[in-house]
């Protein structure tokens, strides 16, 4: 006897032979066993997921002779007849070779004839969409109102293209795409069956070739025996295939989370002479980010089905949260892009150079130059311990060549913020309005710069050398110097430190502002306080590492970083305003000209410790 191809051979006889399609099956077993039939159904779905296989099976429950149910016999002459494809009372149509009106009228000549040997007569119209509209027509009247003794199948991989008319007279069952999981088990299923050695990843590997549909995946297993000599392995499979190996591609992960440019490109030419699929490639990669991510936001959710379960939460530990939707982005538009490329090689180089570059990198914070008197002698002293993303346009701004000598003007404005500053430390403040500062004479700023610049230091930070006591307030500015970034720089900053007593932090969080807070921000907040710590080790002197923090969700009582900092920029931003509005100059166009001051335009040129320029915009 003749090989029969897999595909055909383990074709399902019954419904419980079928994979998948339960929501179908459910309705067509429950109208055959109550008897509620309709006489015009409507299987669509895409190439291979069992539309033709369901209606032969249809057909030969409503002809079995043992009567009309959903368990045909299977051994009786109609059954087995159907089973050959030989039954007379059931007609095949090809409506992709017979779509002229002509082979419509001609096959409907005889709908009105009671079946030769059957209980009924089945027309099944396979690729219907394929009719011509006159052919629809010529079907409607027959398809609304056929004789009893009549069952319309239609099969269809594009319904669209269906008149409504025709729609509105069939009951219409969408098969759905099979699952990955689905497919493999009835692979194994057969394998076993056919005695043929096989690997578990190339079951894997078919499945995700197949792409939902199980008459490919059974056509892709028939080549790969045939090119595997009578097995099924992984490797010859991936080599028939063309596809990536999924190592490759985790080994291409890996070092782009560990920063190695070096490695990576290694990688790549160890990817080259296998002559890969670069766009394909850039799929896998994709899909390895998107595990990842997985894996982080829901430990434990992942399944062992590619056989990468290890590998993948080795490297969702090793990156962090942001880098991984960074790296799934890149690559996504990279996919997009790599078309646009002249060289495919050269755009997945690019695309992977570009994730290298854009990895976020804490920068460690280098103290500001001291003074004769051992304080620092810079305004920004706190703002230096931020955080910079490496490639970002903050890092160009390092690269830039030195300011230029500034002019008088900002030199006055400069030496006035000073000497406000100077003010508010020393506590020597005389009544202006509620959160307005009183501008200071231009001589007096003058004569006192220096004097001023490293009283306004004392007053914002602690230098490097001193000890402060670390409490609520020292929080409000200490929150925003450990260089947090992301979800738990947002969590941080709505923080109310309740006690500190023993090496061991205790804060409440408001729950209104716990959407985005989880119990492994606590673990990260005293990483951070540790290394800090160990920087500044004389920095709080009722504080050493390492850190231990308790975070309960409650309504906060106080002030929290967050809402200190909107305080200060408010009144930053009325003082800001409040000396545009006594700037001589500014009076003097106001009188002339009839020039009026946009408030909403005033942007105070100091920026809070912390605080980029961009931000305070």
């Amino acid at each position: 006897m003749s090989y029969q191809v897999l595909a055909r051979k383990w074709r399902p006889r019954t419904f419980e032979e079928v994979a998948g399609q339960e929501h179908v099956l459910r309705a067509l077993i429950n109208a055959l066993d109550n008897d509620r039939l309709h006489h015009a159904y409507l299987f669509t779905g895409t190439r291979g997921v069992g539309k033709t296989t369901l209606a032969r099976i249809l057909a030969k429950c409503l002809n079995c002779e043992q009567g009309v149910s959903s368990n045909a016999c299977g051994e009786c002459a109609a059954c087995q007849e159907i089973n050959e494809g030989r039954f007379i009372d059931l007609i095949e149509v090809d409506a992709a070779s017979r779509t002229k009106v002509e082979d419509t009228r001609e096959l409907l000549e005889n709908v009105q004839y009671m079946p030769t040997r059957g209980r009924y007569k089945v027309y099944l119209i396979d690729e219907v969409h394929m009719l011509s509209s006159h052919s629809f027509n010529a079907l409607l009247k027959t398809l609304e109102e056929p004789p009893p003794h009549v069952k319309f199948l239609l099969a269809t991989t594009d319904p669209q293209k269906l008149p409504v008319t025709v729609l509105s007279r069939c009951l219409q069952f969408n098969l759905k795409n099979l699952s990955p999981e689905r497919i493999v088990e009835h692979l194994r299923h057969v394998l076993e069956e056919e005695r043929v050695p096989f690997e578990e990843g190339a079951l894997w590997a078919l499945a995700r070739a197949a792409d939902g549909s199980m008459r490919d995946a059974l056509s892709l297993t028939d080549q790969a025996v045939a090119h595997g000599d009578g097995k099924l392995t992984e490797e010859e499979l991936r080599a028939m295939l063309g596809s990536i190996d999924r190592g490759t591609v985790l080994d291409l992960c890996n070092a782009v989370a560990e920063g190695d440019a070096t490695r990576t490109l290694a990688v790549v030419d160890r990817l080259a002479e296998h002559a890969p699929d670069y766009a394909g490639a850039l799929a896998e990669m994709v899909s390895v980010w998107h595990r990842v991510a997985v894996t982080q936001a829901v430990p434990g959710a992942l399944d062992n089905s590619l056989g990468d379960q290890d590998q993948i939460q080795t490297l969702a530990q090793n990156c962090s949260r942001e880098d991984v939707q960074l790296y799934y982005q890149i690559c996504l538009l990279g996919r997009r892009d790599l078309p646009l490329a002249p060289d495919p090689r050269g755009g997945l180089e690019m695309v992977l150079l570009r994730q290298l570059a854009f990895q976020p990198q804490v920068d460690a914070p280098m103290a500001p130059p001291l003074s004769e008197s051992g304080v620092a002698s810079g305004s920004d002293a706190n703002a230096e311990n931020e955080t910079e993303p490496r490639g970002g346009i903050e890092a160009l701004k390092k690269s830039e060549p030195g300011p230029i000598e500034a002019g008088p003007e900002l030199e006055r404005q400069r030496d006035t913020q000073a000497v406000e500053r100077a003010e508010q430390a020393s506590g020597i403040r005389e009544d202006v309005p509620p959160g307005v500062k009183k501008p200071v004479p231009v001589n007096a700023a003058a004569n006192s710069a220096t004097a001023n610049r490293e009283m306004s230091v004392k007053a914002v930070a602690p230098a490097f050398g001193d000890s402060e006591e670390f409490g609520a307030a020292r929080w409000l500015t200490l929150c925003y110097e450990l260089g947090l970034e992301g979800r738990l720089l947002n969590v941080a900053s709505n923080l109310e430190l309740m006690d500190s007593g023993g090496g061991k932090l205790c804060f409440r969080l408001d729950p209104a502002q716990s959407a985005l807070y989880s119990e492994d921000h606590q673990a990260q907040l005293a990483q951070a306080l540790s290394d800090y710590l160990h920087r500044q080790p004389r920095a709080l002197s009722n504080l050493e590492a390492p850190v231990v923090v308790s975070i309960q969700l409650a309504p906060v009582s106080a002030e929290t970083p967050q809402l200190h900092r909107l305080r200060m920029r408010a009144e930053r931003q009325a003082a800001a305003v409040q000396a545009m509005r006594e700037d001589p100059l500014v009076k003097a166009l106001e009188e002339r000209f009839g020039a009026t001051l946009l408030e909403e335009t005033v942007i105070p040129i100091d920026n809070m410790p912390g605080e980029s320029e961009a931000n305070s915009k």
